[in-house]
């Protein structure tokens, strides 16, 4: 294990998550070199296609956070095409349903 951060979502931004997905959701993480005022490094958002990138789409915020224990060591994860297909589950609780 490289890296393990802690993450805040309020529960306004974790129903507006839950209100959003069929079936769940995908979120980017993105960790900074440096903190802001309140010793926060890390940040969650609604994935961007490109096309937003390339429009300057604002950002959908859902969480912030912070790094608090590394390694030094982060690498990359593997491609999706050399990863087998996580199967369905249907055991979910409701309130993730």
């Amino acid at each position: 294990m490289a890296t393990l951060l802690s993450l805040y979502f309020t529960k306004s931004k974790l129903q507006e998550m839950l209100n959003a997905a069929d079936k769940g959701f995908e979120v980017t993480v993105s960790v900074n070199d440096e903190a802001n005022d309140y010793r926060q490094n890390v940040s969650v958002f609604k994935p961007q296609s490109k096309e937003d990138r390339a429009a300057k789409v604002p950002k959908v915020y859902y969480g912030n956070g912070q790094v608090f224990w590394t390694d030094g060591k982060v690498t990359l994860a593997p491609k999706k095409d050399n990863i087998p297909a996580a199967p369905e589950v249907d055991d979910l609780p409701d309130f993730l349903k």
